[in-house]
């Protein structure tokens, strides 16, 4: 399995997250939010995995725009994913999918490089 990293690329931390991942002349795939949209299963497996609170990004730009009405509709996965397929900003960034199935939300240094490195294989 490939690394996979989902995002957009005028995203800072995404910006951040790939230029490591290029200095560290790791494999990534990049899926652009954007311009491929968001794999609903792949949602789902994030959700599965880290936890719907966590994929949804309450602190961004998107999130605050949002209508209160919209943002109070939000109360469980099932309504989070909702939201995550029709306003891909929503979801916190990068989230990256690992060779070895695991699944990240976010760029965190040391994560990374732990993944990274051969004794995590």
């Amino acid at each position: 399995m490939t690394t996979i990293l989902y995002g957009i690329p005028n995203c800072d931390t995404v910006k951040r997250a790939r230029a490591y991942l290029a200095a560290q002349a790791a494999e990534v795939q990049f899926h652009d939010f954007k311009k491929a949209g968001v794999p609903a299963d792949r949602l789902a497996a994030w959700v599965a995995s880290a936890g719907w609170q966590r994929v949804l990004n309450r602190q961004g730009t998107t999130w605050r725009k949002l209508d209160e009405s919209v943002q109070a509709a939000v109360v469980d996965a099932a309504s989070a994913q909702a939201l995550m397929l029709a306003q891909a900003s929503v979801i916190k960034r990068p989230v990256v999918e690992w060779p070895d199935g695991a699944i990240t939300v976010g760029f965190d240094q040391a994560e990374f490089s732990r993944r990274l490195s051969p004794a995590a294989s």
